[in-house]
């Protein structure tokens, strides 16, 4: 899905193609579409290559990891993990890995902390701080609450001063009403 500030949608990807078909100069679609002529080159180059599906939006991930660590590895370091259960920094001594690696190893095979595991028999004993249930409302603002304090006595059809030379005007003549 393309982000919101794109310029071009799949929709307008088509269009450009269909445009340049039709026997428009590239440089005049690419500028009524406010693209450069080398990103509507791209479009029709994709386009010819792969079809309609190539003006679809792809993964941005890489089609390979070649510094990702090797499945033995990983094996290792997860059965020294049930084994031993303790956490990266003594795992470091027993596999040869650094800490670092064996905390994105326990991460990407979905093993617990230590601290949410029983000591004894390695077992989950905490659930997760995220809760499956959300607290969401059907409307934006439905729950909107305001708490109050204190209103304040403003005296009938009194306008307000605004500064503080007109705050002590108006405190003055108060005071003469109060007296008189």
């Amino acid at each position: 899905m393309s982000h919101r500030n794109a310029r071009l949608t799949p929709f307008a990807r088509r269009l450009i193609v269909e445009r340049v078909q039709a026997g428009q100069p590239v440089a005049h679609v690419a500028k009524a579409m406010g693209v450069s002529r080398q990103c509507a080159h791209r479009w029709i180059n994709r386009f010819n290559q792969a079809g309609i599906d190539g003006l679809e939006d792809r993964s941005s991930r890489p089609h390979s990891c070649p510094n990702q660590t090797a499945p033995d590895v990983e094996e290792r370091v997860l059965a020294a993990r049930r084994e031993h259960r303790c956490g990266p920094d003594q795992l470091t001594h027993e596999v040869g890995v650094p800490a670092r690696t064996i905390t994105r190893i326990l991460r990407r095979n979905g093993v617990p902390r230590l601290h949410d595991c029983d000591p004894l028999t390695g077992e989950l004993i905490r659930a997760s701080k995220t809760t499956a249930l959300r607290y969401e409302r059907d409307r934006p603002g439905e729950l909107v609450h305001m708490d109050v304090k204190k209103i304040g006595r403003i005296p009938d059809a009194v306008a307000l001063p605004v500064g503080r030379a007109a705050r002590v005007v108006f405190a003055r003549r108060l005071e003469r009403r109060a007296e008189g």
